[in-house]
């Protein structure tokens, strides 16, 4: 409409009351000046206004009015989403991708038969190696109806806008799918907020986010979309040598400065011959005083492969010994953590206390006129700043110490992952994903002119099991000795009962040396003994 007023194509506005031009009273003022200006009558009818019999003094009034009716309405529609979210009621019509509403109940979502599976299939490539542009494709490839296309084909009622292509999948929608948390199964409500009821952009809401678990059927499970989100995290570069970027960057880490560790991978000037190995980062970009920590991906590789094949086989043959030691080993590593996290809570909490009596006779220094104003303000900002710190600080330590006391070990979830796989023959992306967790790889040394390197190697669910490896590798030990065999055994009857004849013969040997009043040589007849028992 004022464009058309800018043009002078209006002569004329005419409105029920003036909240209908606008509940904005500085936009209705520059609106108003505006139509003055170009010479346009304006006729507000419930409130009698006409500009043409001249200026109503109570306009400005009335606008303001209608700017607090709106600010009013927008509190009260904010306070019943409030409380209808706090009850785990949704207050959007939004859906995600994979579900249906209940046909009987619009506040529960239902598995998609159609469009599950897709999901599945999304958050699967990932944890084998694909990028979100490859799946994209290979969903366009197939044709599978992107989100709002199958939306309007299956009639859920969701807004949806014209698309050129219904099949034309683009990456920007595997990334969104893939960040959604209401595929564990959770209602996640109060994700955005509005800083004012005038803005029109909303903003995540991390603090004011509420998750209610288990509130309709899962598609992924909670440990396979976080493991996605970790692999999501990661930056990969495509190296010259190899299209594809390596599966091992974001799993390696530096054992002294913690960094990720930089994949290299190219030909030597002199020799051209290829090379694929990692080091660290801070030594390569010299950010930190750190060392080389140089490994090659195929000893790495090497690495992982053999330590899956030796737990997964211990765990198929030992199951019970398995829970039973991953149970000694967890309490013994997180005993050690949540001890050093009690004492840093303590500590912090006994600092904000310290703080607390400084601000109080901070204030009663300033209102006795005994420091200044100036100083005043600046030592109450670095109290309050600190004070903010320790805040974060405190509730982190507390959400640990929590986690502690209420997370069960999850044995049970590995053995269901080394029942799901059947063969561990190969290294291969899925395999790493879904087994490593991180790799922490320490400075190699030379022992006795040999070249040694340790690598911790953090499992998913049972973390850097270093005693399992250690049972595996004493089963294998006794395992590679010859089996005791019947032709063993009876050479063993045959060995016992030559060392009792000849135990007969020396005391008889000697016996008879008493009688005669001679000396026994026991030496020499100990040698004759060895010889008859040999």
């Amino acid at each position: 409409m004022m464009d058309e007023v800018e043009a002078g194509n209006v002569i004329c506005i005419l409105i029920k009351d003036m909240s209908r031009l606008g509940r904005d009273h500085l936009r209705v003022g520059l609106c108003l000046e505006t139509l003055q200006h170009k010479g346009v009558r304006l006729v507000a009818v419930a409130e009698s206004i006409d500009t043409a019999r001249g200026e109503d003094d109570m306009m400005p009034f009335r606008n303001i009015f209608a700017e607090w009716h709106a600010r009013d309405t927008s509190r009260k529609i904010k306070t019943i989403f409030s409380a209808r979210t706090a009850q785990g009621k949704r207050v959007t019509g939004a859906l995600c991708y994979g579900y249906l509403r209940d046909p009987d109940d619009s506040q529960q979502w239902v598995l998609d038969e159609e469009a599950a599976p897709i999901v599945k299939r999304i958050f699967r490539s990932i944890i084998e190696g694909k990028g979100v542009t490859q799946i994209a494709n290979e969903l366009s490839a197939e044709n599978v109806l992107i989100p709002t296309a199958h939306w309007e084909k299956v009639g859920a009622g969701m807004r949806t806008a014209p698309n050129a292509n219904p099949t034309r999948w683009s990456p920007t929608t595997i990334c969104v799918i893939l960040k959604k948390e209401e595929y564990m199964g959770w209602k996640v409500l109060n994700k955005t907020t509005k800083d004012n009821y005038k803005s029109k952009q909303r903003t995540t809401n991390p603090d004011g986010k509420l998750i209610f678990k288990d509130a309709h059927p899962q598609i992924v499970d909670e440990e396979t979309w976080n493991v996605v989100q970790r692999l999501r995290g990661t930056k990969r570069c495509r190296p010259r040598l190899n299209l594809e970027p390596n599966p091992l960057t974001g799993v390696l880490f530096c054992a002294d400065c913690g960094v990720k560790m930089y994949h290299k991978q190219g030909k030597h000037d002199k020799s051209h011959k290829p090379h694929d190995e990692y080091c660290c980062t801070s030594y390569r970009h010299y950010s930190r005083d750190c060392t080389i920590h140089y490994i090659r991906r195929e000893v790495v590789e090497k690495l992982i492969l053999s330590t899956i094949q030796r737990v997964s086989g211990y765990v198929r043959e030992n199951e019970a010994e398995f829970i039973k030691c991953v149970r000694e080993e967890y309490a013994l590593q997180q005993e050690s953590a949540i001890k050093n996290s009690r004492k840093k809570l303590s500590q912090s909490k006994r600092r904000r206390e310290e703080i607390s009596t400084l601000i109080k006779k901070l204030y009663e220094s300033f209102a006795a006129d005994k420091i200044p104003e100036k100083h005043f303000t600046e030592l109450l900002t670095d109290y309050d700043n600190e004070q903010t710190e320790l805040d974060g600080i405190i509730e982190t330590l507390q959400a640990e110490i929590d986690v502690y006391n209420t997370e069960s070990v999850r044995a049970d979830k590995f053995i269901e992952l080394v029942k799901r796989h059947t063969d561990f023959a190969e290294f291969s992306v899925t395999l790493l994903n879904e087994f490593v967790e991180k790799i922490i790889v320490h400075e190699a040394e030379k022992i006795d002119g040999v070249r040694k390197q340790r690598l911790d190697i953090h499992l998913n669910y049972i973390g850097n099991f270093s005693k399992m490896c250690e049972v595996v590798a004493e089963r294998e030990k006794k395992d590679t000795k010859r089996p005791y065999t019947e032709k063993d055994r009876e050479a063993d009857r045959r060995y016992y009962a030559k060392k009792k004849a000849a135990r007969i013969a020396k005391e008889e040997a000697e016996r008879a040396a008493i009688l005669q009043g001679t000396s026994y040589e026991a030496q020499t007849h100990e040698s004759e003994v060895d010889k008859i028992a040999s």
